[in-house]
């Protein structure tokens, strides 16, 4: 009896496995039908080779993850608990938890262009949120649909290979199939390989695009986003931030101004810190606060300043003298001492809104002048980046929460001081500092691209490689990169780009 029980038992486990391959296959085509959205999600390779990865990848690496599924769930349920009728249900349900979560994975891709993680858990929920309260019926609706709609199909699956097993062992198909995607797989990564050996961009960008797939290093991110010069990396082993084909779009229509308020902003830019120490002595109502971060190239944070933009916009701007397009006859600036910036001065320069001098010790004020703002700027040999001390008559920005860039000045006067809020922001990459929300900003220098979030900055060089160092102190931190934050800030640098 004991025999013919342990037969019996061998009996049923032999026959959940080979349901559970037939299952499995199934789900392969319905994940691989689902991953189609990550191909979409991005911009497509270019090259033969690029598009050949692209498709092998896709089927391998989605039915691996798949096989590997039914591995560590279903399989091991079959053995230890071999009851035809509960197996089922039990994978029918497993398996559309996980076609569930893919689908909400490849949504969260689609939209901010990274996977689920817990680092990325406020921006998910928030995009979650946004799409929940917009339309509360209809996203309900859908996402209840959807599971729904994976269930059924989960339920019909396993059903009908149960139900017609012995037919389906017949078919040979599966075998060749099967071959198949493990050729793919090997192709895959040999591809991979060959592509990381000889820098072949336009493969290793797709790293990251499929779930659990090869962790996403700097050059594949920056290469994945178009800021790579791709063919000067290959002629001279240079890899660059690619902002010599970059056009700057501007944005349009602009807005209106309708809350304008009239307003005159000193913004002075010390050479020195002496004269900068000197100056605020002789001024006691400037307030002071050292959370000012800047570029310590001088154009490039002078750049930053009037234009409200980053660097990486400036080959574009200055080269043509483009005007920044916030500017108008209420909003007007005049710059004084920077020889490079005169052709933004018009004929009311000496009565603009928004005055941006070279400062000394000895500089005046105008009588009649509303804010102030005071920095000297960094010394060249502090990196790419330093934080410095920035005065202000405005009490309230000097007490602000985290970093201050000198976009933000730029914005603040405008979009605050002037009261054209939606006009600062619809043109500028910098901040309203009454409105600030987070700690997190993004900017350009020199060829590298800078990001910060709260006292960490990470930047990322011409060559592709990457460090973190604090904003406060200046010194390394050993921490890996925040794919996430910084998919979302490269897409924030890239806003005027066409």
């Amino acid at each position: 009896m004991n025999l013919s029980q342990h037969n019996q038992f061998s009996s049923k486990a032999s026959q959940l496995l080979s349901w559970g391959h037939w299952f499995t296959f199934a789900n392969i085509g319905l994940v691989l039908l689902i991953s189609l959205s990550y191909l979409f999600a991005d911009s497509p390779p270019t090259s033969f080779m690029g598009i050949l990865y692209m498709l092998v990848t896709w089927l391998s690496h989605t039915s691996f993850i798949t096989f590997i599924a039914f591995v560590l769930t279903v399989f091991p349920l079959s053995l230890i608990f071999p009851y035809p009728r509960h197996i089922r249900g039990m994978a029918a349900i497993l398996a559309t938890c996980g076609a569930s979560l893919l689908t909400l994975d490849a949504y969260v891709y689609f939209n901010l262009g990274y996977h689920l993680s817990s680092s990325a858990l406020p921006e998910i929920i928030s995009l979650l949120w946004h799409r929940l309260t917009s339309s509360p019926a209809l996203t309900t609706l859908l996402a209840g649909g959807i599971v729904m709609l994976i269930f059924a199909f989960q339920l019909l699956a396993s059903n009908y290979t149960w139900h017609h097993l012995a037919r389906l062992k017949q078919y040979k198909f599966a075998r060749y199939v099967s071959s198949f995607l493990l050729v793919c797989f090997a192709l895959s990564h040999s591809i991979h390989i060959w592509a990381d050996a000889n820098l072949k961009f336009d493969i290793t960008k797709q790293d990251n695009v499929l779930p659990l797939s090869y962790p996403t290093t700097a050059k594949s991110l920056l290469a994945k986003n178009d800021l790579l010069d791709i063919e000067s990396y290959k002629q001279a082993h240079n890899v660059k931030l690619n902002t010599q084909n970059m056009n700057y779009l501007a944005p349009a229509p602009l807005a209106r101004c309708d809350n304008f308020s009239a307003a005159t902003i000193d913004i002075l830019v010390f050479n020195t810190d002496e004269a900068l120490t000197s100056f605020a002595e002789q001024h006691t109502n400037l307030h002071k606060t050292e959370r000012f971060l800047q570029p310590s190239a001088h154009q490039d944070a002078l750049f930053s300043l009037i234009y409200g933009l980053p660097a990486y916009y400036k080959p574009a701007l200055m080269t043509e003298q483009t005007l920044p397009v916030w500017q108008s006859n209420r909003r007007s600036m005049s710059i004084n001492g920077f020889a490079d910036y005169d052709y933004i001065n018009n004929d009311t320069a000496n009565n603009a809104a928004i005055r941006i001098i070279e400062a000394d010790e000895n500089t005046t004020l105008r009588a009649d002048v509303t804010q102030v703002f005071a920095f000297s700027l960094a010394s060249t040999e502090q990196g790419i980046v330093s934080a410095s001390s920035l005065y202000s008559t405005d009490k309230k920005v000097t007490r602000i929460e985290g970093l201050i860039q000198p976009s933000d000045l730029i914005a603040t006067s405008v979009g605050q001081y002037l009261g054209c809020k939606t006009i600062a922001q619809q043109t500028m990459l910098g901040v309203n500092l009454y409105g600030k929300k987070d700690d997190m900003g993004v900017n350009y220098s020199q060829g590298v691209f800078i990001a910060y979030k709260k006292d960490r900055i990470t930047l990322i060089d011409s060559d592709g490689n990457y460090k973190n160092i604090s904003a406060a102190q200046g010194f390394s931190i050993e921490q890996g990169l925040d794919i996430p934050f910084l998919v979302q800030s490269i897409k924030k640098l890239k806003t005027f780009t066409q």
